[in-house]
């Protein structure tokens, strides 16, 4: 099994270590045809490529520079936004308490005025009641006096105008020992 020409290989006296010279001129013809190939077609494609794919993974990298930038400024522009209106918010707010104070105290200046008209108009009322009250005694005393007077004497007081002098005089000395009598008690205090 051993082919034939091995066998005469190893009879003649060719070196089995050494290549024939035909075939190695043949195999080193078609390594440099090879060689040109790919350093002509071949490698310049592939540098090609590889340029390519450089500039787009340093564009992409540039790319994402950029946007990382960007976002960076989004950032710092909402950030002061936020604050702004954080601001306003809290300036607005003061405002309003402001504004709710100043409302709350017009109400109360509005209601301590209306309370002390209403306080005013309600003396000003007991007091005309009262001179009221006290016109209607003084003529209702005066009339029971008369009356009085005029059964303990036996005679009829005709005369309405001097029993209402006799009544008036009455009661205004009345009036003054009572007015004496509160100046006294207020000076022993």
């Amino acid at each position: 099994m051993i082919s034939a020409s091995l066998i005469q290989a190893a009879e003649g006296d060719a070196n089995p270590l050494l290549p024939n010279f035909w075939e190695f001129l043949v195999v080193a013809l078609g390594f440099v045809v090879l060689l040109y190939v790919v350093k002509k077609w071949i490698a310049p494609a592939f540098e090609k490529a590889y340029q390519a794919r450089v500039e787009a993974i340093e564009g992409g990298l540039n790319e994402a520079e950029k946007a990382k930038a960007e976002a960076a400024a989004m950032k710092a522009e909402y950030e002061q936004n936020l604050g702004d209106a954080r601001a306003e918010a809290s300036r607005m707010r003061e405002e309003a308490r402001a504004e709710g104070a100043q409302i709350v105290a017009e109400h109360k200046e509005k209601a301590a005025a209306e309370a002390a008209r209403i306080t005013e108009q309600a003396q000003q009322q007991i007091a005309a009641e009262r001179a009221s009250a006290a016109y209607s005694l003084q003529a209702e005393v005066g009339t029971l006096a008369t009356q009085l007077a005029s059964r303990i004497v036996g005679e009829a007081l005709e005369d309405d105008s001097r029993s209402q002098r006799v009544v008036d005089r009455f009661l205004a000395d009345l009036d003054a020992d009572q007015a004496a009598q509160a100046g006294q008690t207020g000076a022993a205090q």
